[in-house]
Formats: C-alpha cells, sequence, structure tokens
C-alpha cells in the first residue's frame, strides 16, 4: 500500500473570488514538504480542506489510498491526521503536563494512555524540564512546541503545522528544527509545513510546493525554489529573506 497524504486536483471558490485552482500536493510517509507562498496564495485554504474544516468544490484528499471527502475534522483525526494551529491554543491555566495531555484524550485515549503519550511526546521534543510549569508563563518558543507534542500525542501518521515558525526568534528556530527532526525519526510521521520562513523551510523539508494566486507554481527541491524566478516574482523579492532565516 502506498503510503502518502494527497489532495488532488483541488478546486475551491468563495463566490466569484477563485482561491484554489486544480491544486495537488502530497506528502509521503516519513517525509517533511514545505507548503510556501505569498499571502493570500491560497494555503490556508488548502490545508483547510485537507483537515477537513473546509469542503472542496472538486478534488479528493485520501490518506494511504483512503478517501477523506466528507469525514470531519474528529475523523481525520482517528484516521492518522493531526493538525496544529498558529495561536498553540493552550490552556494557561494548567500544566504543560495537562495541555498534552487533554491532547492525547481529545484524540480518544484513556487518561492512562494520554498520560503515557504526553510524558513520550515531552520527552521527544525536549519538554520534560517544564513539565510542571504553567502553560501562562512560557516562552513563545516553547509555547509552540508544547502545541507540538500535544499534537503528536495523537500519534498521527501525517501532521500538518500551521506557521510553526511563526514568532520564534533566532534561538528558538533551532529548537523547532530539532523537535521536527526528532518527530520523523523517533514516529515516521510525515509532515507539510505550511511556512513564509523560506530558510526554515530549506533547513528542514526535502519537497516544497509553493502556491501563489491559487495555482501551483513550483514543486520540487526547496534550494531550486530559492532561485526560481517564478518563485521569487510571486513573493515580490520577500523570499530572499528566507535565505537567512528571517521573516518572508
Amino acid at each position: 500500500m502506498t503510503q502518502v497524504l494527497e489532495a488532488a486536483s483541488i478546486v475551491k471558490s468563495f463566490g466569484a473570488i477563485h482561491v484554489l485552482e486544480d491544486v495537488t500536493v502530497s506528502v509521503n510517509k516519513g517525509e517533511v514538504v514545505g507548503l510556501l507562498g505569498p499571502n493570500g496564495a491560497g494555503k490556508t485554504t488548502l490545508v483547510n480542506i485537507i483537515a477537513g474544516y473546509e469542503t472542496q468544490d472538486s478534488g479528493t484528499v485520501t490518506l494511504d489510498g483512503r478517501n477523506l471527502d466528507g469525514m470531519t475534522p474528529e475523523a481525520r483525526t482517528h484516521a492518522g491526521l493531526a493538525r496544529t494551529f498558529q495561536s498553540g491554543r493552550l490552556f494557561p491555566d494548567l500544566t504543560v503536563t495537562e495541555n498534552i495531555v487533554l491532547g492525547a484524550i481529545g484524540s480518544g485515549c484513556s487518561t492512562k494512555k494520554a498520560n503515557g503519550r504526553a510524558a513520550a511526546a515531552m520527552e521527544m521534543l525536549g519538554l520534560t524540564g517544564v513539565q510542571r510549569e504553567s502553560a501562562a508563563g512560557l516562552s513563545h518558543g516553547l509555547s509552540r512546541l508544547v502545541g507540538l507534542a500535544r499534537a503528536v500525542t495523537s500519534e498521527p501518521d501525517y501532521l500538518i503545522m500551521d506557521e510553526p515558525a511563526a514568532g520564534l526568534n533566532d534561538h528558538e528556530t533551532p529548537a523547532l528544527l530539532a523537535a521536527l527532526d526528532n518527530i520523523r525519526r523517533e514516529s515516521g510521521c510525515g509532515m507539510l509545513l505550511i511556512e513564509h520562513n523560506v530558510g526554515l523551510v530549506a533547513a528542514a523539508c526535502s519537497r516544497v510546493f509553493v502556491l501563489a494566486s491559487g495555482e501551483l507554481l513550483f514543486e520540487g527541491n526547496p534550494q531550486d525554489a530559492l532561485v526560481d524566478e517564478g518563485v521569487l516574482s510571486a513573493y515580490l523579492g520577500d523570499a530572499t529573506m528566507g535565505l537567512h532565516g528571517g521573516r518572508a
């Protein structure tokens, strides 16, 4: 059986506004893939469709050959698909451990199993030193890692991350890169990173898709994307900022 998450020939409009036009992206099991594009490119809409928060006009979303169309986000989680959000959505009055345990319970685990999965996720992502701290007192970088750990507790086959590096400083970004590498090596999870940080994508991903104005502009090696004239034109020059890990 082919192990791949694929959104094939996706078309989506909101009234007269065409947001996605025949877009196909895929993530193989154990692969880290980047999804890039300037603001308004259609990245969030595509991710919402894959995760089940939006319905496409046409096209198909499949996970390891299983059709996900019509399934709720919760059902897709049980099928092996998890997603993180830009905000992190942590409960500030709870500890790091409690936040992560709740994520596991939300995916259908018993309390005992949730505690075990939370402990494993914190070990994987280097969070054991802050496990008893309140989420309200965490740095932005640690908050993002806690949100990532919470998603990992569902033991997904594929993980979608919505701008995981948003707001991170130069000292926090290496910790995120290490966390992504640990997830890939230890769980074999396929990952799709929606990012503006081109430098992070170049460091973390083996393949990248670039959207512009709702159409697929580029698919291939991230280093090639950095010098592709069409990609640079779509970013109006901002993509070069990501060469040094900056925000594009």
